[in-house]
């Protein structure tokens, strides 16, 4: 199991309501946090600005894919990015909530 944090832009909390409320659902992560933010970014070789929804949340890498094809069944934008950053290290109690809470089909490799 290798931890990772996960970043998603939403439209607004409704949609970071719902897709957050079926990753968790489905134990595909164990924590998301929302936090309102100023998007600036390229759209159709314009400069666009938004009032969005961050979600970061904690799973593990061998999830990314699930996650995805959850976030790409809910989410409004046709192109959004999910983000993958890996953790190098963390406390032996944090190994321990991801191994309990986590989805049990989630391949245990790496963190002992």
């Amino acid at each position: 199991m290798k931890p990772c944090l996960l970043f998603l832009s939403c439209k607004n909390i409704k949609e970071a309501d719902k897709i957050s409320g079926q990753l968790l659902k489905e134990k595909l992560i164990v924590c998301a946090k929302k936090i309102s933010i100023n998007s600036s970014y390229l759209w159709n070789k314009k400069i666009e600005s938004a009032q969005e929804i961050l979600l970061i949340m904690d799973s593990t890498e061998e999830n990314y894919e699930k996650i995805n094809q959850e976030v790409k069944k809910i989410h409004s934008y046709k192109t959004y990015t999910l983000f993958m950053t890996n953790i190098n290290k963390t406390n032996k109690e944090t190994i321990a909530w991801f191994k309990k809470e986590i989805s049990r089909t989630t391949a245990s490799v790496g963190w002992g």
